[in-house]
């Protein structure tokens, strides 16, 4: 599964200057934190929604945190994970849901 965050919220964070995830190898918890994303505003963590592993981070983004702005569903991903357990996705709220709550301007 690819974690990355979603174009509404690169747009409330502004500019991102930093990005700092978990290591490939790390074993996360569902609602444990992947990391850090730092922007001219604020500290976030990104939480993941599903427990499983981190198989690989996004190097290109810790270069270059402005790919989170232009291309967060893209080129600005964070990590990818393998899935122990994919349940608590079930939960979640679909695109066109999301799309309707947070109206990208």
């Amino acid at each position: 599964m690819t974690v990355g965050i979603t174009q509404y919220a690169a747009n409330e964070l502004t500019d991102v200057t930093f990005v700092e995830m978990k290591s490939a190898g790390t074993v996360i918890a569902a609602g444990s934190s992947l990391g850090e994303v730092e922007s001219v505003k604020t500290t976030s963590d990104v939480y993941s929604a599903v427990s499983g592993t981190v198989k690989e981070v996004n190097t290109a983004v810790a270069a270059d945190p402005s790919l989170i702005n232009s291309d967060p569903m893209g080129k600005g991903w964070l990590v990818k994970l393998s899935v122990a357990d994919a349940s608590p996705l079930s939960g979640l709220m679909d695109q066109a849901t999301y799309d309707g709550r947070h109206p990208v301007s």
